[in-house]
């Protein structure tokens, strides 16, 4: 309405969204995708053979040599059988392109999953274990899906960390009222950013074998760890160092997608889960369960590939498609380090260090006033700090409301 601001444009860091925060696409996983949708560039000779003959393998696994045709329910299957020698890179463990399940993003998959497991009335209701902060994908679902939200907080003393008492606590709290089927996990973290230890992903493990619960393991920012000191350890992996009896009866579904990492294509809405331990009849429901929305799409289990499958040493994209995903993650982990530099530098705010993913979830120390002002204008606190960071300075940022946080405490999800 013309109204003078004393800023010129918006800052928004308030989704990860990084394309649309100007990091630039990975030439190599574009190149592909190009070709595979207008194949007519197979001709041009600017584009590296390598990406060229990935094309036209990925071409021959579509129906009529096509990426406009509808694949399986569950994806392609040689994109299937790359990610399972993905995983078995990462892991040292085999993994089946069987139990591997493409999706629409993470989320698409971590919804599937989530329907599966809920069932049941009153006191026999799913319920569903998911860390506070956490990321509002997971209470949506459960929402949306009538199951019981069963709330673990993380121990923001300890940089994030995930307490097993705590978890044992949220357990007995919930079994009063539902039945506990699912304990999810998001490592890196989201909207946190911490990276949780091997012990502590060990204890996680006991701890659902114990009490039977089916574990949700959301790794979609493994390939974004920043920290010194700071490693990422899949579920899968421990689950099958710790061996039996754990690594034959604990169930597990892990995710991870093409719209975080170095990768950043969001749009592409690419992702799977990998099942581990379900039961085949379980299994049979899921494949059906995928079937209704016919197929993942197709753009998005291109990248996929090229995700999983990336140019080797001696082929000619090999370079390039380095020194690009490491300027990206060198660039993440700078913004990163400076992130927790400023905001613990600043008044009123206390930061963790960001070990991880592409958040950090500042807490803030509100003045008497502005808690009066916040109660005078019915708003939370921190939703209020929120609207007036945006009204004096232009950056926009989420309150540490939206995605849950212990009483009486305020923060912002800050994305890198």
């Amino acid at each position: 309405q013309g109204v003078p601001k004393p800023f010129t444009e918006v800052i928004k860091a308030n989704i990860g969204d990084a394309q649309a925060m100007g990091q630039k696409p990975i030439t190599f996983l574009r190149q592909v995708t190009a070709l595979c949708l207008y194949p007519e560039l197979l001709a041009n000779p600017s584009i590296p053979e390598d990406a060229k003959d990935r094309a036209r393998r990925l071409l021959a696994a579509c129906g009529g040599h096509s990426a406009g045709a509808y694949t399986a329910s569950p994806g392609i299957e040689l994109v299937r059988q790359d990610v399972a020698r993905f995983l078995q890179r990462r892991d040292g463990v085999t993994a089946e392109p069987g139990n591997i399940f493409l999706s629409t993003g993470a989320s698409d998959a971590i919804v599937s999953i989530l329907k599966l497991l809920v069932s049941g009335a009153g006191p026999s209701r799913t319920g569903v274990l998911i860390p506070i902060p956490q990321y509002p994908l997971y209470s949506a679902a459960i929402a949306e899906l009538s199951a019981v939200q069963l709330n673990y907080y993380l121990e923001e003393e300890r940089c994030w960390a995930l307490d097993g008492a705590e978890l044992r606590r949220a357990l007995a709290e919930g079994r009063r009222h539902c039945c506990p089927r699912v304990l999810c996990v998001i490592n890196p973290g989201n909207p946190t950013g911490q990276v949780q230890s091997r012990q502590c992903i060990e204890d996680v493990i006991k701890f659902a074998y114990e009490e039977k619960l089916f574990l949700m393991a959301d790794e979609v920012y493994q390939d974004n760890i920043y920290a010194e000191g700071s490693a990422f350890h899949s579920f899968k992996k421990v689950l099958f160092e710790m061996g039996p009896p754990y690594s034959e009866v604990v169930e597990l579904a892990s995710f991870h997608s093409i719209s975080k990492g170095f990768m950043g294509e969001c749009g592409f809405r690419g992702g799977y889960v990998e099942v581990v331990n379900m039961d085949p009849a379980v299994k049979e429901q899921l494949a059906k369960l995928v079937s209704v929305r016919l197929c993942p799409p197709v753009p998005g289990q291109i990248v996929l590939d090229t995700v999983v499958s990336p140019p080797q040493p001696g082929e000619p994209s090999y370079e390039l498609f380095m020194a690009e995903k490491q300027a990206v993650l060198s660039a993440l982990a700078h913004k990163a380090r400076l992130t927790q530099e400023i905001f613990n530098r600043t008044p009123g705010i206390h930061c963790n260090p960001v070990q991880g993913a592409m958040y950090s979830f500042p807490r803030i120390e509100l003045p008497p006033r502005a808690l009066a002002a916040a109660k005078a204008q019915d708003q939370a606190p921190d939703m209020f700090f929120c609207m007036k960071l945006l009204e004096e300075t232009g950056i926009c940022v989420v309150p540490g409301s939206g995605f849950g946080q212990r009483e009486g405490t305020f923060h912002f999800r800050w994305v890198l």
